[in-house]
């Protein structure tokens, strides 16, 4: 379930090996949550797939493994992140099973087929008209086709004390209710649950929190908070399925 799966990054001098690492972090750390929601779908047997904003490849990699038969098209703006998941790939003897396309989706919409299954994670929140994509995405699903759309209620939490993140400007979609969205673009919503995730301290969870913080406190205040003993990680899911 990424998190930053569109591949904007926001760092500060760190941008894209920060965003590379986090989407690999949030892989690991989140990988049986994101197959407790894949096997939840309502889709037994996709053989074309589309992971929109994949990222470095948590979505891709997941359901590649759920679905033995399906290939993947991993769909991101970002070369670095697309070239990473093919490398993963190739470690993984999947690369024959994974198609990359480069594309912003807010201006020019590729070629992706007629997929069975659009795996949607973290991404739409930054689409600048998502309701526009919506629409393009069941235009392009096969018929009886499915999209899942994994959206996180905020950014993540480490501290029991820490207080829920401001409403970005930015990113005006985070947070949006997805289901009137779905039913308006012609879905019919299926399927709607809520994920929340609490992680113990671990190396990878340190790890995260430190890029996370780094960017909200600046390095030195991130070093001081990872060494807190109340360290984990907090975050919280939504899940929509809909069907063309």
């Amino acid at each position: 379930m990424s998190e930053h799966g569109h591949g904007h990054g926001h760092g500060h001098g760190h941008g894209h090996d920060d965003q590379a690492e986090i989407l690999d972090l949030d892989a690991e750390l989140l990988a049986g949550h994101t197959a407790d929601v894949i096997d939840w779908l309502p889709t037994k047997n996709p053989r074309q797939i589309v992971d929109l904003g994949s990222g470095t490849g948590a979505g891709t990699f997941a359901l590649l493994t759920r679905f033995p038969e399906a290939h993947v098209t991993a769909v991101d703006s970002s070369l670095d992140h697309l070239n990473r998941l093919r490398a993963k790939a190739g470690e993984r003897g999947l690369a024959d099973r994974v198609h990359t396309v480069l594309a912003d989706l807010d201006a020019d919409w590729p070629d992706l087929g007629s997929p069975d299954l659009i795996w949607a994670s973290g991404s739409l929140h930054h689409m600048a008209a998502p309701d526009r994509t919506l629409r393009r995405l069941h235009d392009t699903l096969a018929r009886n086709g499915v999209l899942a759309v994994v959206e996180m209620a905020g950014m993540p939490q480490f501290f029991p004390e820490q207080a829920p993140d401001a409403h970005d400007e930015r990113l005006p979609h985070r947070g949006a209710d997805w289901g009137p969205k779905l039913t308006d673009a012609g879905f019919t919503v299926e399927g709607e649950r809520t994920i929340s995730v609490h992680i113990e301290r671990s190396e990878a969870v340190e790890r995260y929190a430190h890029i996370v913080l780094r960017r909200q406190l600046g390095p030195e205040a991130a070093d001081k908070a990872v060494r807190r003993e109340d360290l984990s990680l907090r975050t919280e899911r939504t899940v929509w399925a809909a069907r063309k």
